[in-house]
């Protein structure tokens, strides 16, 4: 038995924020990452993406994570998808959030830019902007 909800592919993720209304994306990278890489955009669903940084822009795990979630407004019983560049930060993410009595919650496996190819970028093997998701920089 998996301590979280499961792994969701990235279209798989959409389609779930699309059917439920309660259903919310976290993305935990860093504020860095959200400012300079950009970020998967909700808009046309009628939602935004809730930016709660798992580990600090200086390394550091963000002591209230499960804090910043309840004063969000993300609801204990709403299935959250959590996001980050590859897929591991938030599959961590899940397990807490999991642990705290939130979810179903949800690992978009892949992350935000995906897996590094053969030459180390990412971007092109997987994740959300290579499934053609909406997404926007800023």
């Amino acid at each position: 038995m998996s301590d979280y909800a499961g792994d969701l592919p990235p279209r798989q993720a959409w389609e779930l924020l699309a059917s439920d209304p309660d259903a919310v994306l976290v993305d935990v990278r860093t504020s860095a990452e959200w400012q300079w890489v950009g970020g998967a955009d909700l808009s046309e669903l009628g939602k935004r993406t809730l930016g709660i940084e798992w580990m600090t822009s200086a390394g550091q795990p963000n002591a209230r994570f499960v804090e910043q979630l309840s004063e969000a407004g993300v609801e204990p019983g709403a299935p959250v998808l959590f996001l980050c560049r590859s897929g591991h930060r938030s599959a961590a993410a899940a397990r807490v959030a999991t642990a705290a009595g939130y979810g179903a919650a949800y690992n978009v496996t892949g992350g935000f830019e995906g897996d590094p190819d053969a030459e180390g970028h990412r971007g092109t093997v997987n994740g959300w902007k290579v499934a053609g998701l909406a997404w926007r920089q800023s």
